[in-house]
């Protein structure tokens, strides 16, 4: 474990993520909120395990990111993982409270908005997450929308995800993404995902066939001197997915639900998916792991591409 030279910001290195860096091997930055608030221990620990080690196949480093007592870690050691996996009550971090987690010395899991301010910050390019945030339905009377959106037109991150949740509106996502100018690629396939299933209905914006042709992309956009980042949408394997219009009626459900029990804000995404788990008789998740490690494998395949 490294400690960062910065007088101000309390930031350690893993000893693997040091490693990596000293050797500039490629790296793959990870959130710490699908441990803390996706799923319960231990298959929150079994998965983040999983993760690390396809990343690690595929021959890049994994750097799973939090703030822990109010230092920020870049990488964490084994019985850090096991230990934030048992952690109740991890604090949920995105780009408005990260700073103040650090300076109150709290602990707390990163969000996507987090996890990009915090790899951009460690000079990590590819970040792997299961799904961004979005717009929120209803959001025109709400004005829920996720901070994910804006860090990804502002920090320059190639997040792989399986689109944005299911649980949001994907149409209305994709505009702001589109209209905050982020580059929205679908991996090998025309139809834009959504999260558990294969196809949203939409057509993708950009579609690329290879993580080299990604990688490519991304160097063109840098010569060009284009901020922000690249949103890589990973349709989840076909063997894993559950069908747009079964998921539609669970989400419908959920949302009902919701709305009956006034949930706002930072606890819809956590509600929502607590209430898909028992809908679909635990089907949800066991498609949301499969779907972060294939963007795992993505994500490591892009990082490699990047650095050759």
């Amino acid at each position: 474990m490294t400690k960062a030279i910065s007088p101000l910001l309390p930031i350690v290195y893993s000893g693997e993520v040091t490693a990596a860096k000293a050797r500039n091997a490629p790296i793959v930055a990870l959130e710490s909120t699908i441990i803390t608030h996706g799923m319960p221990y231990p298959g929150n620990l079994e998965m983040a395990r999983s993760v690390e080690a396809i990343i690690r196949q595929q021959g890049a480093v994994p750097a799973t990111i939090a703030v822990l007592d109010g230092v920020l870690h870049i990488g964490l050691e084994t019985a850090q993982i096991e230990a934030l996996a048992k952690y109740k009550g991890a604090m949920k971090l995105s780009r408005a409270d990260i700073a103040f987690a650090l300076a109150e010395r709290h602990t707390g899991a990163t969000t996507v908005a987090a996890t990009m301010i915090a790899a951009a910050r460690a000079g990590i390019s590819v970040f792997a997450t299961g799904g961004i945030g979005g717009v929120h339905r209803g959001a025109e009377e709400t004005f829920d929308i996720s901070a994910d959106l804006e860090e990804l037109a502002r920090t320059a991150v190639i997040v792989v995800s399986a689109g944005p949740k299911a649980i949001l509106d994907i149409p209305k996502t994709l505009e702001v993404l589109e209209t905050r100018g982020v580059p929205v690629v679908t991996y090998d396939s025309e139809d834009f995902p959504a999260f558990w299933s294969r196809s949203s209905g939409l057509s993708s914006p950009l579609t690329l066939p290879s993580p080299a042709a990604i990688a490519n992309f991304q160097r063109m956009r840098e010569q060009l001197g284009l901020d922000g980042g690249m949103l890589i949408a990973n349709p989840v394997p076909l063997a894993d997915e559950i069908p747009r219009e079964e998921m539609e009626i669970y989400i419908g459900r959920a949302l009902a639900n919701a709305e009956r029990e006034e949930v706002t804000g930072k606890n819809v995404t956590p509600f929502l998916l607590d209430n898909l788990f028992h809908l679909t008789n635990g089907r949800s998740l066991k498609t949301n792991i499969a779907l972060v490690e294939n963007n795992a494998r993505l994500a490591a395949e892009i990082a490699v591409a990047m650095n050759g």
